[in-house]
């Protein structure tokens, strides 16, 4: 039986493959992404913050499955998320981007919820 430190340990698992997997469609697919969230003009940018997020992604990752989460890879991932979210939501509310981004900004608050509302000291 899962106990209830092993179900929260798992959030460093959801956020690991939030960050890999949307930083790889970013860097890998190039027309799906446009697709949904409209075109960009220096998608060289996109590629970057793609890039960063898979390494961001990929730390967080490794360190869940070393069981190695510290206080500085909880505050990695929290003050990432952190960032994403305010930067959807000015941009979405200046009209720079497309609504679509809110739901990245919602599932990034979740996250950041969830590491916060965690009473482990993992």
């Amino acid at each position: 039986m899962e106990t209830a430190r092993s179900a929260s340990s798992r959030i460093w698992l959801a956020h690991a493959l939030y960050f890999v997997i949307g930083g790889l469609w970013a860097i890998a697919g190039r027309r799906s992404f446009e697709w949904v969230t409209g075109p960009k003009t220096d998608y060289w940018l996109v590629r970057t913050v793609g890039g960063l997020l898979a390494a961001v992604g990929g730390v967080i990752g490794l360190a869940g499955a070393r069981q190695r989460i510290t206080p500085e890879i909880r505050l990695l991932a929290v003050t990432t998320s952190g960032v994403l979210a305010a930067i959807d939501v000015i941009a979405c509310t200046a009209g720079r981007i497309r609504p679509v981004y809110l739901l990245d900004a919602l599932a990034n608050t979740v996250l950041i919820g969830s590491w916060l509302a965690r009473k482990d000291n993992e």
